[in-house]
């Protein structure tokens, strides 16, 4: 039975809005800053090359894919508008005796001089929490269920040693590639949230650009400074991009009522706040 006018412009609104909320996922990620710049913590950061958004094609991106993979994914298209980089082979398998051990998630070619590179892509939401000591150890995740320590000591003694195992190797091999060739860096995107209030944070060495927001626990929220604004919560893939005008935005007391839920679930949301019609801020109420 053929669809009504109103089924057809709705199914075609929400066409319209995915394909809206691709192409700013998109710009977002390639905007995100890198967590540090150069050379640190004995890794070398990635430098973005300059991206043609008209030769990239996003409208493969599929929805239904947790956001990590679907950053390797935005990652892989984005080379369709690059001229640098030619992709050799994507998320390649390490295992021993069928057992996965890890995976390469990205090696690339560079044209101008023939190096082929072993990328590793890491996209992050970090809160700093300047009780835990230095900078290295104050980023947390927002449900501290991960930390930037951690990532690190994961990248520089597992991922990065994928290459060089006998059965990476093998894997290598079968792509015309020797891991003694190899150069090695990482492409670590992330946004970083201070406490509330604390705007003078030392973050060294890490990017200050990186900053996107803020965090507070949950009983700040609750607090009359809070009442006059409007909120929504923003989808896990929204998280990324800048906060814009969905049209329709919560009061206080019905944020409160949504973040009462999450917060017994234990989860930390992401929140943005319109304060005026132009100024939107986003941060992070956490549960714990």
């Amino acid at each position: 039975m053929p669809r009504s006018f109103i089924e057809t412009l709705t199914v075609w609104s929400i066409f319209v809005s995915m394909v809206t909320l691709t192409s700013k996922f998109l710009k977002a990620f390639i905007k995100t800053p890198p967590l540090w710049l150069d050379r640190q913590f004995g890794i070398e950061q990635f430098v973005f090359p300059n991206i043609d958004y008209v030769a990239v094609d996003d409208s493969k991106v599929p929805a239904n894919m947790r956001l990590g993979h679907k950053m390797e994914h935005l990652f892989k298209i984005c080379l369709q508008g690059q001229v640098i980089y030619e992709l050799i082979a994507h998320n390649v398998a390490v295992k021993r005796d069928n057992r996965t051990l890890g995976e390469i998630d990205f090696l690339l070619k560079n044209k101008r001089d023939g190096r082929v590179l072993h990328l590793e892509l890491t996209y992050k939401f970090y809160l700093i929490d300047t009780t835990l000591g230095e900078p290295i150890y104050q980023l947390i995740g927002p449900n501290k269920k991960d930390t930037f320590y951690s990532k690190l000591e994961k990248l520089k003694n597992t991922q990065f040693h994928m290459p060089f195992l006998e059965e990476g190797k093998e894997q290598l091999a079968l792509l015309d590639v020797k891991s003694e060739d190899l150069t090695q860096e990482v492409c670590f995107k992330a946004q970083l949230f201070v406490p509330y209030q604390h705007s003078e944070v030392v973050i060294k060495p890490f990017n200050k650009h990186c900053v996107a927001g803020f965090w507070l626990p949950f009983e700040a929220v609750t607090t009359s400074k809070f009442q006059a604004y409007e909120y929504y919560l923003p989808t896990k893939d929204e998280w990324t991009v800048s906060p814009y005008d969905k049209g329709s935005w919560m009061s206080h007391y019905e944020l409160l009522l949504e973040l009462n839920i999450l917060m017994f679930k234990k989860r930390s949301p992401l929140i943005w706040m319109k304060k005026e019609e132009s100024v939107v801020e986003k941060f992070f109420v956490v549960w714990w």
